[in-house]
């Protein structure tokens, strides 16, 4: 673990008490809802952007007070450059309007090889945006078809270049574990997204939500999931290939080189204060957690029609608070970090989960340290099981 892409110690105010400094948008439109996707998103309504950017004004106009001065912006989806040129012209212009970048801040948006013209990576550049996040998924033709994705390997070729000679900080979205991967075509994966030199990588294994396609196709014997051990199998090669090739890994799933770790995922790690705006997003704003409705259409009626597009409400109370904390920070490869823990908190770590930490300590999954209680590399296979104990 390098020191640059480490949570530095700032003065830490308590829970839930922070400005916010940080914003997540979410754009629900997509050519095409691949079979794996359970994310709010709407496909072939184009017709709707010019609704979704009257209603995303209105909503900002309700949620966003005086605080207006961000850190990080994050345009997420959906496929954010599924967008037309018209559209995100309106919403840079709307976005600059209620939001000021500070220096150094960070403004990321999601995108997918397919249709990504050299028009929009301009346009993307002049409205501020300094980090992509790249969903390509897979660079083999046969997976790509596999998981529905509307692009190829020549588009990949094409597009990263002409990417990179505009945006310094690229990062990669990848999956593992599509029916009939292989090890050796995961390394494959993992060696030519390197070759590419990235700034940053993240690693998921493919999921089969209950509601999608996939889960159907599964359930009638048309997909085959990958047995649980090929998957850790693949998990762990990421794990122990991408550290030596210069991505230190800093979250469960994530790995960057030097200095490029996504700062605005780290908010949500640390428990930090952020808005969120469009169908289907979270936000935490004075101790209160609120998710939009995730039907595009609900959101869309109610916000239009001059209302709240608010879903789920939940305030947790102070120790309710703690243990989310430590969760979300287990994440992280630093862990907990037991002295800012009892600063934001108001609780220690041991009193509130001293049993389960000595438990996991000895099965070999927990490590302490003099500064910080952390997954070990055994335990990062298995951090859903811990969780369900710390909460």
């Amino acid at each position: 673990m390098t020191e640059s892409i480490s949570i530095p110690p700032v003065a830490l105010p308590p829970l839930g008490t922070d400005p916010p400094r940080a914003a997540y948008i979410h754009v629900p439109f997509c050519v095409h809802r691949c079979g794996y996707c359970d994310f709010t998103l709407v496909a072939g309504r184009d017709d709707l952007m010019d609704d979704y950017l009257e209603a995303l004004e209105l909503e900002l106009r309700r949620q966003v007070q005086t605080q207006r001065t961000l850190d990080t912006l994050f345009l997420g989806g959906g496929t954010p450059s599924h967008l037309t040129v018209p559209a995100l012209k309106k919403l840079f212009t709307l976005l600059n309007e209620w939001f000021e970048l500070t220096t150094g801040y960070e403004f990321s948006i999601e995108v997918n090889p397919a249709g990504l013209s050299i028009e929009k990576m301009d346009l993307f550049r002049e409205a501020g945006i300094n980090r992509i996040s790249l969903g390509l998924q897979s660079f083999d033709d046969e997976i790509l078809r596999t998981l529905e994705r509307d692009h190829r390997y020549a588009d990949i070729e094409q597009v990263v270049p002409q990417l990179q000679e505009r945006f310094e900080n690229v990062s990669f979205d990848l999956i593992f574990g599509a029916p009939g991967e292989s090890l050796d075509l995961w390394q494959e994966t993992l060696t030519r997204a390197i070759s590419f030199q990235p700034q940053h990588i993240s690693t998921y294994g493919l999921t089969y939500e209950k509601g999608t396609t996939f889960w159907k196709r599964r359930e009638r014997g048309e997909l085959v999931q990958q047995p649980e051990e090929v998957e850790q199998k693949m998990y762990d090669r990421a794990m122990s290939f991408l550290p030596g090739q210069g991505y230190d890994q800093y979250e469960i799933s994530n790995f960057a080189q030097a200095g490029f770790a996504c700062r605005h995922n780290q908010v949500y790690w640390n428990g930090y204060s952020y808005y969120g705006l469009g169908p289907g997003a979270a936000r935490y704003l004075d101790g209160v957690r609120t998710t939009n409705h995730r039907s595009v259409f609900n959101w869309l009626n109610r916000t239009l029609a001059g209302g709240s597009g608010d879903g789920e409400t939940e305030e947790l109370n102070p120790e309710e608070k703690a243990r989310e904390l430590a969760v979300i920070q287990l994440r992280t490869i630093p862990g907990i970090p037991i002295g800012p823990f009892h600063e934001r908190s108001k609780f220690d770590l041991f009193d509130l989960a001293g049993p389960v930490i000595d438990h996991y300590v000895e099965s070999g999954w927990l490590e302490m340290t003099d500064s910080h209680v952390r997954l070990t590399k055994a335990g990062r296979f298995v951090a859903d099981t811990l969780v369900v104990d710390f909460l």
